[in-house]
């Protein structure tokens, strides 16, 4: 089975705002709020680039960048979608125990009689 791996890009309110219909077919919604789900980002500079796999309406694959400033941006979320992608409740996962390593100690040795005390 292969995963899909990829990011999910949450944008600021004012940011959908300016970006206007020229985001909207990008966007992805949520219960966390609207995304963009890319496969590759790239965060180094003053514009993000966000890789995206679309398709065209004759149902081609196409690989395309969309670029937005980085203050645009509010919070971009690693995304692994082996199952659905969501803020749902998640199953409970159990801690493994790590294993407990004792190291003994040896015990302090005792001060050596210090010369300049004074014999008793």
């Amino acid at each position: 089975m292969e995963e899909s791996r990829g990011y999910a890009v949450f944008f600021f309110p004012q940011a959908l705002e300016a970006l206007g219909e020229a985001i909207k077919p990008y966007l992805l919604d949520s219960p966390g709020g609207p995304h963009v789900l890319c496969r590759e980002i790239d965060t180094a500079g003053a514009l993000i680039e966000m890789t995206l796999e679309m398709q065209t309406s004759e149902g081609r694959a196409v690989s395309l960048e969309l670029m937005v400033p980085t203050n645009m941006v509010r919070m971009i979320v690693s995304a692994r979608s082996d199952e659905a992608f969501g803020f749902g409740p998640r199953p409970a996962h159990v801690a493994h125990a790590t294993p407990v390593v004792v190291v003994p100690q040896a015990a302090p040795a005792p001060a050596p009689d210090s010369p300049n005390k004074p014999a008793e």
